[in-house]
């Protein structure tokens, strides 16, 4: 079968397309023909290599995968049944797993990162990790969704407990974790405030309910004017996966009670946290990692409904995976860049 594979760490040139050999389908497994695969920064990090982690090179990359049944035996969803994957792999049977927490599984991994991913004409994977695809969606659609939107809202829903009349402030409106956010936030019926990195990403945003969205780097004096915005109060969390740039003003942002939530750091995570600020003001600082499986079932109904709604910036053919690659490392995308086989 024809696959995008790394097989060593390196710039563009260190991804291409090659025939590489079919996966056979094991007991227990579903094979898949892939329709399309959106991209995330760790498909970045897995071409570039990441300082501390081992990529097992060679690699197909792609977690966020939308394809059709190709085969599978007692358990799986019949051949032709259009499908989305979830990007987590898990062992399935620790007491993690069976206690609704597979994303804590310590086996846990993610398809293209821990083991070959959905760049591929064809991925073998646990049943478990087959879903229904939702029917109002194309095969972009929703390849776009499970990794950001699973992430979005475990960090809000679960980890942040959003409620309503609640404040958020959004950090890097035009990524596809912050798009899914700020639709999770106004879901939950909060303000939502958003930086994001070019006066258009920022017209975007507020074309999707954010009440100002600011570019953090024409006005480096974001957070005053956010704070000025909710009348000196503050605000309830912040979301962010930025890290180091933005940090120290998020934490100064925060109204007493509040929460500063976290999935990355593409800014870099070398940062100071002031503690008589943290427990003066009473703030929660926490990680957050991917979500359950339950999570992105709930999601994807939410989306059969109409309710949320993934975003697709840009669509490649698997052919030119080094013009995705460097699209999405341009930083110019609104939403998922989506390649398609």
């Amino acid at each position: 079968m024809r696959a995008a594979i790394i097989r060593q760490h390196g710039g563009l040139d260190a991804i291409a397309v090659e025939e590489v050999p079919t996966p056979e389908r094991r007991p227990g497994e579903t094979l898949v023909r892939v329709k399309a695969v959106a991209l995330n920064h760790m498909d970045l990090w897995a071409r570039k290599g990441l300082p501390g982690f081992k990529f097992p090179l060679p690699l197909i990359p792609g977690c966020d995968i939308a394809g059709v049944v190709e085969e599978s035996g007692e358990g799986g969803f019949e051949p032709g049944t259009d499908v989305f994957l979830s990007p987590g792999v898990t062992c399935g049977v620790c007491f993690d797993c069976a206690s609704g927490n597979d994303h804590l599984c310590s086996h846990y991994g993610i398809l293209g990162e821990t083991q070959d991913g959905g760049c591929a004409e064809l991925i073998a994977v646990p049943h478990r990790n087959v879903h229904r695809k939702p029917s109002r969606l194309g095969y972009p659609a929703a390849a776009a969704f499970p990794l950001t939107f699973q992430t979005a809202w475990h960090m809000l829903v679960t980890r942040s407990r959003i409620g309503p009349g609640q404040t958020v402030l959004i950090h890097a409106a035009g990524s596809g974790v912050s798009s899914a956010a700020i639709q999770i936030a106004k879901l939950y019926g909060a303000r939502v405030f958003a930086t994001a990195g070019t006066p258009e990403k920022c017209a975007r945003a507020e074309a999707m309910g954010v009440e100002k969205a600011i570019d953090y780097q024409q006005e480096p004096e974001w957070s005053r004017r956010f704070f000025e915005l909710t009348g000196k109060r503050g605000v309830d969390i912040v979301f962010d996966h930025v890290g180091k740039a933005v940090f120290e003003g998020s934490i100064r942002l925060l109204r007493a009670g509040g929460t500063f939530v976290t999935c990355g750091a593409t800014s870099g995570s070398d940062v100071t946290l002031p503690l008589r600020r943290l427990f003066f003001k009473n703030l929660s600082v926490l990680g957050s990692t991917m979500g359950t499986r339950a999570e992105l079932l709930q999601i994807a109904d939410h989306i059969q409904a109409g309710r949320l709604e993934p975003i697709v910036d840009r669509v490649f053919p698997l052919d030119d995976i080094v013009g995705a690659h460097a699209a999405l490392e341009s930083r110019e995308a609104f939403g998922k860049i989506v390649v398609t086989l």
